[in-house]
């Protein structure tokens, strides 16, 4: 308590007794009497034992915060003071302020007496002005009219310059009279009245007819400047040099109308005239009616290809004459060589996109295509060295739009289709005319049957995409899809045809109509292998960037090739079993297990059949080969499970088998070369004979069942009726045998392997004939 009592408060006070020095006032050291008492009173509460002056900093601390928060609202109420004391003196300032004005007003209104007897004097100065004007102008305005007359003789006698320096003094005597006129009004900036703008148009009415006919003059100089650079080019470089004034006028005129001063002129009656401007947009009507000058006879058909060579021709002597000529008579920054590019690519756009509206042929389509995209940007044209620089310097936008050449390529891909499928439409026709013909079909230098359809369609094919090539890739491969398209829709159509050519030939074998029938079938088989070729020749062309991209369903021409090739292998199939029949019903009797016939007869047919079958290309001979080999077993069985023979004897099943045997010797003499000329099937038809003769020879019949089951496990798809059949011909098993054979295959009965091609799938067991059975558990 003792530390607090004195120095404490004192410490507390000091600091708001500085604030006040400079002002001391009773009532501030009564308040700090009070706030001593306040403090020592409130510190003897706070610390009254020893252990809470533990707490002092803490309490310092926050009176130290307390206190620096007082001397801040402190600081602030100086600033209202200072305000004030600046309202006292500004209240001061427009005291004295006041006081002036009224002494000028009252001076002002003294002063204005003596305005007014200035007045009359202004008046006569204004009138004094006028007739300065009109005294000095007098001379000018009397020789307006000759003046005129003159310059309208040099306009028609195209002394342009001198035509058009008398024209720019009548515009300046104008516009100085313009001018006084309006500065005699006594305020710059106010309009002339109608009464005088009437009177000075009537004195001037002819120079705007001058401006007219020397504008008239200077743009039919211009649009022919191409003519007179070759003649004579000084008329071109005086309309140059009047442009050049006029554009210098102009902007003299806009730069003072322009300006910060008071007394700016107002515009002259005309101007700006931009006869810059307007030269160069005469320069693109010249170049417009330039091409409208090429003749636009016989452009359809052929001749548009020489209508666009033309435009070429005039084009590239046109700039030629630009660069060597017209460049040298105009300023650079004229830039003619550009300008005229400028021009004759947008009146070439214009044209080309009504050129494109046109119902055009494919040809023309082709070269309008082929002018765009190669010709125009060639170095006989665009792309020529000289103006190689000047087209990076001007930007110009494609002759035809994006969209307009895809338009253009869809007209030309549907324009050659239309073609393409009437000229394979004729093809067609042409095809099935030859296969009537009386003779055998042509061969090519390697001895194999062909017609002239194959070749038509693919060189037809291969032109159309050699053509759209010299345009673009694309081009090209929309061309290729498009033919491929119409191929395989001709395959389907050559399948078609030969259904019907198979059923003629059905309807009229009784009397030998055709008897090169099969030559043509042949040659058929041996034109859809050219055509397969063509097929992946033009696949193979196509990019691989846009083969996905072309059509969402894309054409399989090799598809319908392989359905034809089937078709006419089958009609080749079956017109070698029609001219087996006549033999079949006599093979495996009797009288040919005497005699051995019909089997050399049926042999010469089959081999009659196979030499014909050399005249086909590979791999299809290899192909009618095996089906003819297949065939021929398939047959031999068939006749074998007729049971035209039934053995009585050991004797007679050995004579079977060895004539079976023989007949297979005989069929793989006519057969030898077949393992040699192509792939051999993984099922040997021909290994099927001595199978079933070893069957039939066989002495033990309780072997039997050793011998189906190996039977079986050669020929998975050899059912029971089959070995019913085989059973019956042996003619020596019993009941007892043939049953555990039949339940023997009935269980084992093996599933059919991959890639194996069913035999006995294709051979027909007939109904038996007894007309009487036992109800015994087997029948049931």
């Amino acid at each position: 308590m003792e530390i607090i009592s004195d120095t404490e408060p004192k410490r507390l006070c000091g600091r708001r007794w500085f604030i006040n020095e400079n002002l001391v006032w009773p009532e501030v050291e009564r308040a700090e009497c009070l706030a001593r008492g306040a403090a020592l009173k409130w510190a003897s509460g706070v610390f009254c034992r020893p252990e809470h002056l533990e707490r002092l900093s803490q309490y310092k601390k926050r009176e130290s915060q307390r206190t620096a928060s007082i001397h801040t609202r402190l600081k602030f109420m100086k600033w209202p003071r200072w305000g004030l004391e600046q309202l006292r003196e500004a209240r001061a300032e427009l005291k004295e302020v006041s006081h002036a004005l009224k002494k000028a007003g009252l001076e002002s209104n003294r002063n204005a007496e003596g305005v007014k007897s200035l007045e009359r004097l202004r008046e006569v100065s204004v009138n004094h002005r006028q007739l300065l004007a009109a005294v000095s102008n007098l001379p000018r305005l009397y020789s307006v009219r000759s003046m005129v007359l003159e310059t309208e003789r040099l306009v028609e006698s195209r002394r342009l310059l001198e035509a058009h320096a008398r024209l720019m003094d009548l515009e300046r005597w104008q516009d100085d009279i313009l001018w006084q006129l309006h500065g005699a009004n006594g305020m710059a900036g106010s309009a002339l009245s109608k009464e005088d703008q009437e009177l000075v148009a009537k004195y001037f009415s002819g120079v705007g007819q001058l401006v007219d006919a020397l504008g008239k003059e200077l743009w039919a100089v211009v649009s022919s400047a191409l003519a007179l650079a070759r003649q004579n080019p000084t008329p071109f470089v005086s309309a140059v040099r009047i442009v050049e004034r006029e554009e210098a006028l102009d902007q003299a005129f806009l730069e003072e109308r322009g300006g910060s001063r008071g007394n700016t002129r107002p515009l002259p009656p005309g101007r700006p005239r931009c006869w810059r401007a307007c030269f160069f947009q005469v320069l693109e009507e010249a170049v417009s009616a330039r091409f409208r000058s090429v003749s636009y006879l016989h452009t359809r058909g052929p001749g548009l290809a020489g209508h666009l060579s033309a435009l070429q021709h005039g084009i590239m002597a046109d700039l030629a004459t630009v660069r060597h000529l017209l460049e040298h008579c105009v300023p650079p920054h004229y830039r003619l060589t550009g300008a005229y590019l400028r021009a004759s690519h947008r009146c070439l756009h214009a044209h080309l996109a009504q050129v494109s509206s046109w119902d055009l042929e494919s040809g023309e389509i082709f070269a309008v295509l082929n002018w765009v995209l190669r010709i125009y940007n060639s170095p006989d044209m665009m792309g020529h060295p000289e103006l190689v620089a000047e087209m990076e310097k001007v930007e110009l936008g494609p002759l035809i739009s994006t969209e307009g050449l895809e338009q253009l390529q869809n007209k030309y891909v549907q324009s050659v289709r239309k073609s393409v499928s009437e000229w394979m439409h004729k093809a067609l026709q042409v095809e099935l005319q030859d296969w009537q013909r009386d003779q055998e079909p042509d061969t090519d230098h390697e001895g194999f049957y062909q017609t002239s359809l194959p070749t038509i369609i693919a060189q037809m094919l291969e032109e159309n995409a050699r053509v759209a090539l010299m345009i673009g890739e694309s081009l090209r491969d929309q061309t290729i899809q498009m033919g491929l398209y119409e191929m395989e829709n001709l395959l389907n159509r050559f399948r078609e045809a030969l259904v019907e050519f198979g059923k003629e030939h059905r309807r009229n074998s009784s009397n030998n109509k055709n008897q090169y029938y099969l030559h043509y079938l042949l040659a058929s088989i041996s034109n859809c292998i050219i055509l397969k070729k063509s097929t992946e020749s033009l696949q193979q062309q196509q990019s691989s960037r846009s083969a996905g991209q072309l059509s969402r369903t894309p054409p399989n021409p090799l598809a319908a090739l392989d359905r034809a090739v089937r078709r006419a292998c089958r009609l080749v199939m079956d017109h070698l079993l029609l001219d087996l029949q006549p033999f079949l019903p006599g093979l495996l009797t009797r009288p040919w297990l005497v005699q051995g016939d019909p089997t050399p007869k049926l042999c010469c047919v089959l081999e009659r059949h196979l030499e014909l079958y050399g005249r086909v290309r590979p791999p299809c001979r290899q192909r009618l080969q095996e089906e003819a080999q297949w065939l021929m077993v398939v047959e031999y069985v068939r006749a074998l499970m007729q049971k035209r023979l039934v053995c009585r004897s050991a004797e007679e099943r050995r004579q079977l088998a060895q004539q079976m045997v023989q007949d297979d010797q005989q069929f793989r003499e006519i057969l030898h070369g077949l393992e040699g000329e192509g792939s051999v099937p993984e099922v040997n038809p021909l290994a099927l004979l001595p199978v079933l003769a070893d069957f039939i020879r066989l002495k033990d019949p309780s072997m039997l069942t050793l011998e189906v089951s190996g039977l079986a496990a050669k020929y998975p798809d050899i059912s029971e009726e089959h070995v019913s059949v085989l059973l019956d011909i042996r003619g020596d098993v019993s009941r007892d045998i043939r049953g555990s054979v039949l339940d023997l295959l009935e269980q084992s009965a093996p599933p059919l392997p991959a890639g194996y091609r069913p035999i006995f799938t294709d051979i027909l067991v007939p109904p038996s004939t007894m007309a009487f059975c036992l109800p015994t558990a087997k029948c049931a």
